[in-house]
């Protein structure tokens, strides 16, 4: 038993006049789902250096145009393809405007607010992180 598949990512977001959109990636194949730029870690890879690289590959975003918070590490759990999966995900503050460039896992991307992230993304476990990331940016943002 080599226990559960391990990915890694980057919930990536960007400041807006009201708040926040966070980016959420259209994998290009079925049920083609939308969740942050994600990936499995590689045989010798840590969860961290997954997480880069998986938003580099997926989204075209080095860590360098990022401002990475590492006290928010969100670890979703579930069960895909009838196996058990832990993601671990850290919140990115985009701080360099770009252009996504998708890898061929996706076939579309947005920018949305949390409301429409969770209704897009669909799954509990995205909608907890969701609301746990906009929480946490409120509760650190200035007043």
């Amino acid at each position: 038993m080599s226990g559960p598949v391990r990915a890694a990512g980057l919930l990536v977001y960007r400041p807006v006049k009201d708040g926040v959109e966070y980016l959420l990636l259209q994998a290009s194949y079925k049920p083609f789902h939308w969740t942050p730029p994600k990936g499995h870690v590689d045989p010798g890879e840590d969860e961290w250096t997954a997480a880069l690289r998986e938003t580099k590959e997926e989204a075209g975003i080095n860590a360098d145009q990022l401002e990475i918070d590492k006290d928010f590490n969100f670890i979703q759990r579930y069960i895909a393809n009838g196996e058990p999966k832990t993601v671990a995900y850290w919140l990115a503050k985009l701080v360099k405007p770009l252009e996504v460039t998708l890898s061929n896992e996706h076939q579309k991307m947005k920018w949305l607010g949390l409301e429409d992230s969770i209704a897009l993304s669909k799954f509990k476990e995205m909608e907890e992180m969701l609301r746990a990331a906009d929480n946490y940016l409120k509760e650190k943002s200035p007043k």
